[in-house]
């Protein structure tokens, strides 16, 4: 089982309290300026930082902390820092501490200054390029730091080697002074601390949560090190600990947590192929979702690469090969496709090689060749014997294997059935579907509406000429818990799908979508809320591109309308309604006291006025004849009100819906729409006391 992560409170580090290991002191002592590579100079990367960090948004700010990171991590994977720090400091600063051997201080002999402020202030100079100091390494194009130092508003770096502890502070990248000596300090290391540009970036905001996600996955991939996270930023500061000792076994554990496992032994394999360092570890669940992680040189590559595509092949080849011999396949039967063996599937792919070859500065994707073949080999000859040696193991994933390949075999006679050529090109649309006149789809959009009165008031109230309404009566099946054939079935699913025009599964065609806004009108209540959490799961599970291209909305109808008097206004939160109500009373209180202080409006009998104030007192709720209407669904607004605040482009509010950690939602959605309750119900109760105003 995978360490819990530590929770404790602690001084930050002094520099070098750590020793280094005592079976690298041969390489320790080769690593000097020699070791230095220069390859070019800092100015581009002010110019233009989306080359080298990917964006100055919120990814790309982040990405600084995982550049300097990626130095320290380094340093343990290579044996030579066992703990590394970050903290996030007042005044956007951060800073990143590690036991490691400390940047070289002595002079280089190309640019005859300083190898420290050489890797500091010159792009493409490290340490990575050439020689033995780091075999593997994350930081391979040589850019990390020095981008950071381009990009900081200031900079100061405190490196102990060799009982000396050296200083040298920057702006913007460039030096304040020359590297000093700042006198004795005890056992080697480097701190880095930087306060990033605003200049460069529009908004500074370090998000403690991305940051805790990250270095716990670094974490798992280095096993044994320590990584720590202070955030100084509140009072007391918030600390927390990650070490993990079972490395990818204890990630799979992790990933794993919320689905119902059907394997007794997780497959795990480490092992070095013509000097690639392979480690890979997969287990099958339950669910029919799938989870696939790649890494290279503790990379994240979210496109997959190499390595994976090595995995993939193994995987999909050793089981067809396994299910022959042990006749699970017949020789007329056709062989399991990488779809069927991936069903239910969470594995992780590492892979450290020198010199990697990543698509572009942000390394979202492996190009070596040989980590194909490396990944194939290893896990191709690993899982063989897995599966001799775990008879009941093998026979579980072949049973889900083949239960998967029967599915989809339903599944695409369904699909033939449902989705036949022409019902999507609005030949056969749906009945309920009152569809728009224009056939534009950058102009029209669809309103899903939830049961027949609100679809009726949007029916009315909608302009005919660019608005769609599809009403669904009831909730929709859950599509986590059902496959695409049965899924298929559900008349309200099919409605929507044939309405949308996109097809679905392999037949789904982003370019044939017939409405860029599609926007979900549900009531607001709890019924209402499960409804959406129902059809936001189809979407992402049937059509994320329609997510990720931004056409996908959610109507936000107001939960209150405020009269007083002739005049009505409509509050979208309980904060807006007591604001209106406020506001409306003080009107109300000045009219009085003006129509008090008239000639004509003069009350000379007190008695007379304080019966005025009374009957005033009693219209309304109890707010002075201010009346107060509660929406609890859109069936209740008349069509003037529906379209006045739900569906007139130039009032209503949309939210869109956007997918910004992908893996996030992936787990949120199996804990709350999968099969296994206990996740559920743990989360449901660590959460309860977020949800305010709920309605019952």
């Amino acid at each position: 089982m995978p360490k819990k992560a530590l929770k404790t409170e602690k001084k930050p580090p002094v520099i070098g309290q750590n020793q280094k290991p005592e079976n690298n002191h041969n390489a320790s002592a080769s690593y000097g300026a020699k070791d230095i590579y220069v390859l070019e100079g800092l100015e581009p990367v002010r110019k233009r930082p989306g080359m080298y960090i990917g964006s100055t948004g919120v990814d790309g700010l982040h990405h600084l902390i995982w550049e300097v990171c990626d130095n320290s991590l380094d340093e343990a994977m290579a044996g030579f820092a066992k703990n590394i720090r970050v903290e996030l400091l007042p005044d956007n600063k951060v800073a990143v501490t590690d036991d490691g051997r400390g940047i070289p201080v002595d002079i280089h002999s190309q640019t005859k200054k300083s190898a420290l402020e050489t890797v500091m202030c010159t792009l493409h100079a490290g340490g990575k390029f050439g020689g033995e100091s780091y075999k593997v390494a994350g930081g391979l194009h040589g850019v990390g730091v020095s981008v950071v130092n381009a990009l900081s508003q200031w900079m100061r770096v405190e490196v102990c080697r060799e009982g000396e502890l050296w200083s040298q502070e920057y702006e913007r990248g460039n030096p304040k002074y020359k590297v000093k000596k700042e006198g004795k300090c005890g056992e080697n290391g480097t701190r880095v601390t930087f306060s990033p540009d605003p200049k460069v970036f529009s908004k500074i905001e370090f998000d403690r949560k991305r940051i805790l996600d990250h270095l716990r996955q670094q974490a798992f991939l280095t096993k044994g090190v320590k990584i720590e996270i202070m955030d100084s930023r509140d009072d007391p500061p918030f600390y927390y600990g990650f070490q993990f000792e079972g490395g990818l076994l204890s990630f799979i554990q992790y990933l794993d947590e919320s689905n119902e496992e059907i394997q007794k032994e997780i497959f795990y394999t480490h092992k070095n192929y013509e000097d690639i360092d392979v480690e890979a570890a997969f287990s099958y669940n339950k669910e029919s979702d799938t989870q696939e992680l790649s890494f290279a040189n503790n990379i994240y590559t979210p496109d997959g690469g190499m390595h994976l595509t090595g995995f993939r092949s193994a995987l999909t080849r050793t089981l067809n090969d396994y299910a022959r011999k042990e006749g699970y396949l017949k020789n007329s039967d056709e062989n399991l496709i990488g779809d069927d063996v991936r069903e239910g599937l969470v594995a992780i792919v590492s892979v450290k090689l020198r010199e990697p070859q990543f698509e572009g500065q942000t390394k979202a994707r492996l190009g070596n060749p040989p980590a194909r073949t490396a990944v194939e080999a290893v896990v191709a000859e690993a899982l063989k014997e897995f599966l001799e040696k775990n008879s009941n193991d093998a026979r579980v994933i072949l049973d889900k294997c083949l239960l998967t390949q029967k599915s989809r075999k339903a599944a695409r006679a369904a699909k033939e059935s449902v989705l036949r050529k022409g019902v999507l090109d609005g030949m056969t649309l749906p009945g309920k579907l009152a569809d728009c006149s224009s056939r534009n789809p950058e102009e029209s959009e669809l309103f899903i509406a939830e049961g027949d009165s609100a679809g009726g008031s949007a029916k009315s109230a909608r302009d005919r000429r660019y608005q769609a309404i599809l009403p669904l009566r009831g909730k929709i099946l859950n599509v986590e818990k059902s496959r695409i054939d049965k899924m298929l079935l559900n008349k309200e699913i099919r409605s929507l799908v044939m309405a949308i025009g996109t097809a679905i599964g392999d037949e789904f065609d982003i370019s044939k979508i017939r409405y860029h806004r599609v926007i979900l009108a549900t009531d607001a209540d709890v019924d209402g809320a499960h409804i959406r959490t129902l059809l936001l799961t189809l979407f992402y599970r049937y059509f994320i591109q329609i997510i990720e291209k931004g056409h996908l909305y959610i109507a936000q109808p107001p939960l209150y309308r405020i009269q007083s008097g002739k005049e009505a206004r409509y509050a979208y939160t309980d904060y807006q309604k007591e604001l209106i109500v406020a506001d409306f009373q003080k009107i109300k209180d000045q009219k009085l006291f003006l129509r008090s202080k008239s000639p004509e409006g003069q009350i000379k009998n007190t008695d007379q006025k304080v019966k005025i104030e009374e009957k005033e007192e009693k219209e309304g709720e109890g707010t002075k004849g201010i009346s107060i209407q509660r929406y609890k669904g859109l069936g209740e607004m008349n069509p003037e009100q529906l379209w006045e605040t739900t569906m007139d482009p130039e009032k209503r509010i949309l939210k869109l819906v956007m997918i910004e950690d992908a893996k996030e939602a992936e787990r949120l959605f199996d804990i709350l729409m999968g099969e296994a309750v206990e996740p559920r119900k743990h989360f449901i109760q660590s959460q309860a006391t977020m949800v305010k105003n709920l309605d019952v």
